[in-house]
């Protein structure tokens, strides 16, 4: 799993990097066919956001974490993608996308 890391406001430093990937080393061991990660760190007056995208099964998934602190919202953050993964492989394994089976229709009066 590849994380592409920008920063606005801020830069990307080694403490920062590290604190990424420990974090998020077991959402690779859980999903290890994960692609790439996409994270924006924004840092505000008041507030510090973490946004992450990524690729999963065909769709989508986007988490965005806000905090005080900077490592509070990235924590913050691989929870709830953690979070939004397991809902994805859920919906993905379930069956409720398949055909639904035929019941043979009973005679319908028409009133004729």
């Amino acid at each position: 799993m590849n994380i592409q890391l920008s920063g606005h406001h801020v830069d990307i430093t080694d403490g920062i990097r590290e604190a990424v990937d420990s974090r998020f080393k077991k959402i690779q061991n859980h999903y290890p066919d994960l692609g790439d990660l996409s994270m924006a760190l924004t840092v505000e007056r008041h507030a510090q956001a973490v946004e992450v995208t990524t690729q999963f099964k065909g769709a989508q998934v986007a988490v965005h974490a806000e905090s005080q602190d900077l490592y509070a919202a990235i924590a913050d953050s691989a929870k709830k993608l953690d979070a939004a993964l397991a809902k994805r492989k859920g919906t993905t394994q379930s069956h409720r996308h398949e055909k639904p089976e035929l019941v043979p229709e009973a005679d319908v009066d028409n009133g004729s």
